[in-house]
């Protein structure tokens, strides 16, 4: 299963006032909050979490087909971090999801799975033969072979990824 959320640093800029009272104790956790407050950057850290939760919760949504409102029951931690690619781990519930993000200078995009093996199998694909069921949940469509393939689209400003794991990678080496 997959997950994936952008962020246009930019236009988060403009939008929302992550420094208002209250914003950062309604979405994260006391843990999270801790690291927000130690970072070097707390802003791209607030917006590291966000993007982290909302992909997460993708899978999440997918696997349950409940839409909640639920971002402190997304728990973040960080497992590696280098210049500008995260690996990072939510947990929510008894689930457990694997991110990888890569900052740059204008946007944050983050990957999620259910096993941190797939991380190096989610390939970017163009928004196209994508259909929804009724919860909105997206699928890539083949009508060579009559399957669905498990895939999500993000768009936040200047900037949309759809996402979906290689499976020909993955039948290879399972």
């Amino acid at each position: 299963m997959i997950g994936n959320d952008v962020i246009d640093i930019i236009q988060s800029r403009r939008e929302s006032n992550w420094q208002r009272k209250g914003f950062i104790q309604k979405l994260f956790t006391v843990n999270e909050q801790l690291m927000i407050s130690n970072a070097t950057d707390p802003e791209i850290m607030v917006w590291l979490f966000w993007s982290m939760k909302e992909a997460a919760y993708k899978i999440y949504n997918r696997q349950t087909k409940q839409r909640e409102y639920i971002p402190k029951k997304l728990d973040c931690s960080l497992i590696s971090q280098e210049s500008n690619c995260i690996i990072g781990k939510v947990n929510c519930a008894q689930n457990v999801y694997y991110t990888k993000t890569i900052l740059s200078h204008e946007s944050i995009h983050t990957l999620a799975v259910n096993s941190l093996y797939n991380l190096e199998n989610v390939i970017e694909i163009e928004n196209k033969g994508i259909i929804k069921d009724n919860n909105g949940i997206p699928y890539l469509y083949s009508f060579l072979s009559n399957t669905f393939q498990d895939v999500s689209i993000s768009h936040h400003g200047r900037f949309e990824k759809v996402v979906t794991l290689d499976f020909k990678k993955f039948v290879a080496e399972s």
